[in-house]
């Protein structure tokens, strides 16, 4: 008798979870036409408020047995697998997301020659600030020779402190112009406000965005209207989401020539100035279709691991790398730890060219 009755009580559990997993799929089904609506609206999917009111209507609804503080962690997970469901298809749905292994952006630049993405790995180098056009041209020697084509050019500094270097302004931007013009360069440089983009134009190649204003959605916006490819650095403490979104910016607002540049994260650690992030390099290269440089000079904060980091970064599979470099590193006016001096970069360039062969 005893056996009979609970086999006929699981029956009715069983029916029951069929009859759940039909509501829940009913109520997912509702929830993608809710998605819909909402990007037709042009707001997002998360609502705490709608969140909060729902919880509270089932609270007053709950006649048990389970507690108010389950049902409320049963139906948090519920939610949290519609958003999930959501963002997957809003994420498969913007621009800068991989549609397919094959499909990549390729950033070919004015001479036809120089590419960014193609398989190739890329460099860009140079000075962390532009002092003076003595230091720039020694740089652009040394990156000459070893047939680098994009230059750093940084006129505008933003710094922690408002007392220490802040750049030279325009009067930088002239001196890099003239010094990449001289070596068959192309000029990088960092832009701080959308005011500026017409000056910039006269003088750079590729717009630089810092990692300060990796989520300046005006700045962004106002990117994706011109023609100059936009290189973009990842916050100190922003999520690879919250990275792509910002491209996303550029991207859905004209300017498909963005390039991914990854400047590690903010830890606890304190032997290196922030934390390269491998693992944030081959999700990239998973999930964007834009190219990947590693910036290893703002990651490590110090020369002397520049070699293995750069190693690294390219067997990571990223397009490219960025590292800093001075004819005196000691008197730099900024970053004087982690950039490399003359001798120092032609090893760099020899060591990670016979990886390549």
């Amino acid at each position: 008798m005893a056996e009979s009755q609970l086999q006929e009580l699981r029956g009715q559990v069983d029916r029951i979870n069929l009859q759940l997993l039909e509501l829940l799929n009913q109520r997912a089904k509702v929830v993608e036409e809710i998605s819909k609506v909402q990007a037709q609206m042009g707001t997002g999917f998360y609502d705490p408020q709608r969140e909060a009111d729902m919880l509270t209507q089932l609270e007053m609804a709950n006649n048990g047995p389970f507690s108010n503080e389950t049902i409320k962690a049963l139906f948090r997970e519920i939610f949290r697998a519609s958003l999930a469901m959501q963002e997957k298809d809003a994420r498969a749905k913007i621009l800068v997301q991989r549609k397919s292994p094959d499909q990549a952006t390729v950033i070919t630049m004015p001479d036809g020659v120089t590419k960014i993405g193609d398989g190739s790995f890329t460099y860009l180098t140079g000075s962390c600030a532009i002092e003076s056009y003595e230091q720039m041209d020694q740089v652009a020697q040394a990156l000459h020779k070893h047939g680098v084509k994009l230059m750093r050019g940084m006129a505008y500094k933003p710094r922690t402190s408002p007392y220490d270097y802040q750049g030279m302004g325009e009067e930088g931007l002239k001196i890099a112009r003239s010094v990449a013009d001289k070596y068959g360069m192309y000029v990088v440089s960092e832009i701080m406000d959308k005011s500026q983009i017409d000056m910039f134009a006269d003088y750079v190649d590729i717009f630089w965005v810092g990692a300060r204003n990796m989520q300046n959605s005006f700045l962004l916006k106002a990117l994706g209207k011109i023609k100059q490819p936009v290189i973009l650095k990842n916050g100190i403490a922003s999520t690879l989401e919250e990275f792509l979104y910002g491209a996303e910016y550029i991207v859905s607002s004209g300017n498909p020539n963005v390039i991914l540049i990854t400047r590690g994260i903010r830890t606890f650690e304190k032997w290196t100035r922030n934390t390269l992030d491998l693992g944030a390099i081959a999700v990239l290269k998973l999930e964007s279709h834009l190219p990947v440089i590693v910036d290893i000079s703002h990651s490590a904060g110090r020369r002397d691991i520049a070699i293995p980091m750069a190693k690294a970064a390219l067997a990571s599979g990223a397009d490219g790398l960025m590292v800093e470099v001075h004819p005196n590193p000691p008197v730099a006016m900024s970053d004087a730890k982690q950039q490399l001096d003359l001798k120092q970069f032609d090893t760099l360039m020899d060591t990670l060219k016979k990886m390549k062969i």
